[in-house]
């Protein structure tokens, strides 16, 4: 892959933690899964946006680990709405040349769902724009765990790991960690989310339900971002 340039006042990587789709469509009088047909039109526009503006990299939480507790009409609902959405907006992707990326434990997936993440990951590979890192099944828990079963399961007796270990076994080291955390819909957590690569990240927490996002949302976290001075653990 090339190195990736954006302008210093810029994240290269914008993690989003998509909270409000259910107290959306509860403030309307709507079911929860109106809300999360209208979150994916915002996460359509805030993809476009981000690609438009410069931006690399957008991680987004799309399907949690713990996502599964949910009741069984509304996780068949979003694995039917993950699965249809990949298959219908590749056009989208391809006009804007977007490159989707998987993280998450995929094989725990329905088939039909972990085939469409295949797909089209396979068909837009090559795609120069902003890459979408759609994460589905994931915890971040979860992805060390993973990493760690991965080194033990390649290594011949390795007596310690280390961080650089742990690093090349996540679900994407190529790609770098979030310069920029957002969190919708006024909560005030990580939820579980990219742990390992978030040490360092400026976090955004916005009041505003994830299906009322629109890009000028996605421009004020940017100015946010812009006024922080990164420090990195040293001193300035």
């Amino acid at each position: 892959m090339q190195e990736q340039r954006v302008p210093p006042e810029l994240p290269c990587h914008v993690g989003i933690i998509m909270d409000g789709n259910g107290r959306w469509a509860r403030a309307r009088g709507k079911p929860r899964s109106a809300g999360h047909l209208e979150g994916l039109q915002a996460a359509k526009r805030v993809i476009k946006a981000a690609s438009d503006i410069g931006i690399k990299f957008v991680s987004l939480y799309t399907f949690s680990t713990e996502n599964w507790k949910r009741a069984e009409k509304e996780v068949s609902y979003l694995m039917f709405l993950i699965k249809t959405h990949l298959k219908k907006e590749h056009d989208f992707y391809r006009d804007n040349r977007i490159r989707v990326v998987h993280s998450g434990y995929l094989e725990a997936l329905p088939a039909d769902v972990m085939e469409e993440i295949r797909s089209v990951a396979r068909d837009t590979a090559d795609f120069p724009g902003l890459t979408v890192n759609l994460a589905i099944n994931y915890g971040g828990r979860n992805e060390v765990v993973r990493a760690v079963n991965k080194i033990l399961k390649e290594s011949s007796g390795q007596a310690e790991i280390s961080e650089e270990d742990i690093l090349r076994h996540l679900d994407h080291p190529e790609i770098p960690d979030p310069d920029l955390i957002i969190r919708t819909g006024g909560e005030f957590r990580i939820s579980n989310f990219l742990l390992w690569e978030i040490a360092y990240s400026e976090l955004w927490f916005s009041p505003k339900l994830w299906p009322d996002w629109e890009k000028q949302d996605l421009l004020e976290a940017l100015d946010f971002y812009k006024r922080r001075e990164r420090k990195f653990g040293g001193v300035k």
